[in-house]
């Protein structure tokens, strides 16, 4: 019997391992004859369970499994728009189906037919034996490592940008896949694991890359801090599923496309975005509408009813809005009043709405909060992307935003200003709020990397001024020379 699969050709530009390629059942993605060092795609499709794409001769998808299912070559399907990731539109669970599956099926069979999945887990779904362990997200062969570093993902010292390196610049899809399985979210809300993919692939790629701060790496990273608070005994004890869910898509999701400069830069100079969003949190609802648009187009919450659909939308625009700095005091002083009068009940759905809001503006701006390192490198980002900004603005002859002036500005001083105005505020109300071990780890860290800041500034200063001296001195020695 053949069976015949027509799935667009596109190419995929990362390297798969020779030792995965060799092994029956290996799924290989081939913009290239060469496959990037590996067997070549035409004898690897002669192996039984061979699953690759090859480009050169417009092949489409060839499959060999148990010597009965083949694919010929297609041609003139219409790549995808997102074309740096062709898996997208291949929905693997059709391997699962038993109806695809003539006669009866062996536990050797399965195994052959699912060789990219553990044998344990395919034979209790053959079995009909529901699975109550989270789903396997992660291939042992590709990234070992950053599996190992997702045990530890509530640790506050979890470094982001190691495991962005370990996951060949995928963190933000990976770290939040992982997390919204780990709840259960992925079987609660009954979603399409293939569309969540498709989801969470389109919001990395619709980050810009080439801003040194606000791209996926920082949302991955701020999506890391809002799961350590969701973890946090007060909201552990009180959150439903669905705040658990809204506040991880918020958290990917909050500088989603966003431009490299801020929303001042965006008005004076008249951007279609300003007058979108009439001047008022420009940034921010353009990353809560291209976060909806995202989720209508890959269809992650098209099986919800309309109601509750639109709701979810409507309240993760609420928390993405929550995150714009310039509202910073409203929301602070809002906070502290509920403080103070200690009347914050996580049992109504309001107050817990909000108390996510103030969790997502810490993730955002909790870099100063993190270990020496990692707050120093995010510190050295934030300013080459504000220098950036403020290069633009001289060579159109606009006023040079604050901070975005590197002939008066320094890493150092931005950062002490900071977190002085910005950064202690908000976490001395938190830590009131959540007085627990990583609350008072946060408030070390911000301390101590304060200080550190403070030693850098005397020492440029006193290197200024050693500068300075000498610049009046050597002119008149050379004189006397």
């Amino acid at each position: 019997m053949e069976v015949y699969y027509q799935l667009p050709v596109l190419p995929l530009d990362r390297q798969v391992p020779k030792h995965v390629l060799s092994r029956r059942g290996a799924i290989s993605f081939s913009s290239s004859s060469s496959l990037f060092g590996g067997p070549d795609p035409r004898k690897l499709s002669q192996r039984r369970g061979a699953i690759s794409y090859d480009s050169s001769d417009q092949t489409a998808l060839y499959i060999r499994m148990l010597g009965d299912v083949r694919v010929g070559s297609q041609v003139g399907f219409e790549p995808e728009r997102r074309g740096s990731h062709p898996y997208l539109n291949v929905d693997f669970r059709i391997l699962h189906s038993q109806t695809d599956i003539p006669g009866p099926v062996s536990a050797r069979n399965i195994r052959r037919l699912l060789s990219f999945q553990r044998y344990h887990h395919s034979s209790r779904f053959y079995r009909g034996i529901p699975t109550h362990n989270p789903l396997h997200i992660l291939d042992d062969d590709y990234t070992g490592q950053a599996k190992c570093m997702l045990e530890k993902v509530a640790n506050w010292k979890f470094d982001i940008f190691l495991f962005d390196r370990l996951t060949n610049g995928n963190s933000l899809i990976s770290l939040t896949f992982h997390l919204i399985n780990q709840y259960g979210l992925i079987q609660l809300f009954q979603l399409d694991t293939v569309k969540l993919r498709r989801f969470l692939v389109m919001v990395q790629e619709d980050y810009r890359s080439q801003n040194p701060y606000h791209n996926a790496v920082h949302a991955a990273d701020v999506t890391q801090a809002m799961y350590c608070y969701l973890q946090e005994p007060k909201l552990a004890e009180s959150l439903t599923s669905c705040d658990i869910l809204l506040s991880l898509l918020a958290a990917v999701t909050h500088d989603l496309d966003h431009p490299g400069v801020n929303q001042p830069f965006l008005i004076k100079t008249n951007h279609y975005l300003a007058a979108l969003y009439r001047n008022t949190s420009v940034l921010e609802n353009h990353h809560w509408r291209s976060a909806v648009g995202l989720l209508r187009e890959s269809g992650l919450f098209s099986h919800l009813p309309t109601e509750d659909r639109l709701n979810m939308e409507r309240q993760l625009g609420s928390l993405i809005l929550a995150t714009d700095i310039s509202r910073q005091n409203d929301y602070l002083s809002r906070f502290r009043t509920h403080l103070d009068k200690e009347d914050l009940c996580l049992g109504n759905a309001s107050h817990r709405h909000f108390v996510l809001q103030m969790a997502l503006k810490c993730a955002d701006i909790c870099n100063p909060c993190r270990p020496w390192e990692l707050s120093k490198e995010w510190s050295e980002k934030v300013t080459e992307e504000f220098f950036h900004q403020g290069d633009i603005e001289r060579k159109l002859k606009l006023e040079v935003s604050p901070l975005c002036d590197s002939r008066v500005n320094s890493v150092a001083n931005i950062q002490i200003g900071f977190m002085a105005f910005v950064v202690e505020p908000l976490f001395s109300e938190w830590s009131r709020f959540s007085d627990t071990r990583l609350s008072q780890s946060m408030l070390d860290h911000l301390a101590r990397n304060k200080a550190r800041w403070k030693g850098v500034l005397q020492e440029q200063a006193h290197g200024t001024e050693e500068q300075d001296t000498a610049s009046k001195i050597l002119p008149q020695g050379s004189r006397e020379s």
